[in-house]
């Protein structure tokens, strides 16, 4: 092996070791969810945009906040509301009278991990202000861009019970999700687990740091460096273009669901300790990847047709790579 091989091979191995460090960090406060916690993490490794859609009581916040005190970055939360502005998200031109010019006081997004709690409460309007950032790292206000830190990462959470005084997220906001996710309830001996230790006093916010934000942009690094062979690409492609023909849909999943689960694959394998990409890292991810980018038809939601049993039987139907192709 090569010293070139042998650098990726040391620098994979570090990023196991973190996330291992992270997932264990985390599961402190947010018991019995190992696959949960693992997923999200993932999804954060591909510098990619989390969804967590799920009732109220089940830690979705809890989870986010969690991962966001494990690493000593900046974090901003921001409590969405009917009656929250643009500018409360964004940030804001204010004249300074001892300058004599305009200043701008910059929002919440301005941090490497932003919270934005019950985002389907906050009007249309509010949520488009997260349109610009979550695809291109910047704001725009009055005409001047300005750049986020990196690593930028948005974690969403979302209530799908209550519907009084939300509103949907339009699809093209969703579509800027890397992953959408649920935690459900956790089992009974988790639960009591939980119980033991918040009665003990233990609480997100005494949660410490296991990594910095340099050591975040130096995974999320090395996840792009992690190797897609031909042949996997082309059975990402494949997949996606495949929902696109299905009969139940009215929209299929858009190139941006190929380059997101091509790159949450990349995260798979990087933290399974490889440096490259299988197609089973493509398969995992897929029900939480393309999912929630598919447009059921109405006559399709009536018979009890879902887009993940969707995504699943495409995923049984498109033949996989042969193993010597995927390497």
């Amino acid at each position: 092996m090569d010293v070139f091989q042998g650098s990726r091979s040391n620098e994979i191995d570090w990023l196991a070791d973190c996330y291992e460090r992270l997932v264990a960090n985390v599961q402190q406060i947010v018991h019995g969810k190992e696959a949960v916690v693992r997923l999200a993490v993932t999804c954060m490794l591909a510098e990619g945009h989390l969804l967590v859609e799920d009732v109220p009581g089940v830690a979705k916040t809890t989870l986010a906040k969690a991962i966001s005190a494990s690493i000593d970055g900046t974090m901003r939360r921001i409590q969405f509301t009917p009656d929250l502005l643009p500018s409360d998200v964004t940030g804001v031109q204010i004249y300074d009278s001892g300058r004599r010019e305009w200043v701008f006081h910059e929002g919440p997004v301005f941090a490497n991990i932003v919270l934005g709690d019950e985002i389907n409460r906050a009007s249309p309007k509010t949520q488009s202000a997260l349109l610009e950032v979550m695809e291109e790292r910047q704001v725009t206000v009055d005409a001047v861009p300005y750049t986020v830190p990196r690593p930028f990462i948005v974690m969403a959470t979302q209530n799908p019970i209550e519907h009084g005084g939300t509103y949907d997220l339009p699809e093209a906001q969703v579509d800027r999700f890397m992953v959408k996710m649920s935690v459900g309830y956790p089992a009974h001996e988790a639960e009591v687990r939980m119980l033991e230790r918040r009665t003990r006093g233990e609480r997100v916010d005494r949660v410490t740091p296991v990594l910095t934000t340099a050591d975040l942009a130096r995974m999320i690094e090395i996840v792009e460096s992690v190797h897609l062979a031909p042949a996997v690409l082309s059975y990402v492609v494949t997949l996606v273009a495949a929902t696109r023909r299905l009969p139940e849909v009215r929209l299929g999943v858009s190139p941006r669901g190929s380059i997101a689960l091509a790159q949450a694959a990349q995260a798979r394998a990087a933290t399974s300790g490889r440096t490259f990409v299988t197609a089973d890292d493509v398969k995992a991810l897929a029900p939480y990847v393309l999912s929630h980018r598919l447009l059921l038809r109405p006559e399709a939601e009536l018979q009890g047709v879902t887009a993940v049993s969707l995504v699943e039987s495409t995923l049984a139907a498109v033949p996989v790579p042969v193993e010597r192709s995927v390497h």
